[in-house]
């Protein structure tokens, strides 16, 4: 949705990595703040990580902090998120979300006005 399309999830096992992709169509994802969202089989949409529009602060939910890393690639306008020591709770459906000006703390998160479709990841034990 939006311009935005998510790659990369997939099917690993506890301790394992994936990097998700976010790739921007029709739209320059350097103007946008870009976030990763996720939510659970029953679970609430809970915000993941974030890289800042204007001078690329990051900020990762506490449950991620020390183990994904969200980063940019202009030239492919692309966003990425590195996920490493996965854990079965880490299980979800991600979702790129983008929005100019939208809050990198993703407590406001609606300020991410676009949005792709999600991809899956799956931990298992």
């Amino acid at each position: 949705q939006a311009g935005l399309q998510e790659s990369g999830g997939g099917l690993v096992q506890a301790g394992g990595s994936l990097r998700l992709s976010c790739i921007g169509s029709g739209r320059t994802l350097s103007v946008y703040t870009v976030g990763w969202f996720r939510q659970a089989p029953g679970k609430e949409h809970e915000f993941v990580a974030a890289t800042d529009q204007s001078d690329g602060r990051t900020h990762y939910a506490d449950s991620v902090k020390g183990r994904f890393t969200i980063s940019r690639d202009n030239a492919k306008n692309a966003v990425y998120l590195q996920m490493n020591s996965l854990k079965p709770e880490d299980t979800a459906v991600y979702f790129c979300r983008a929005g100019i000006r939208a809050d990198v703390t993703g407590k406001a998160s609606h300020t991410y006005d676009s949005w792709g479709v999600g991809t899956r990841v799956t931990v298992s034990s």
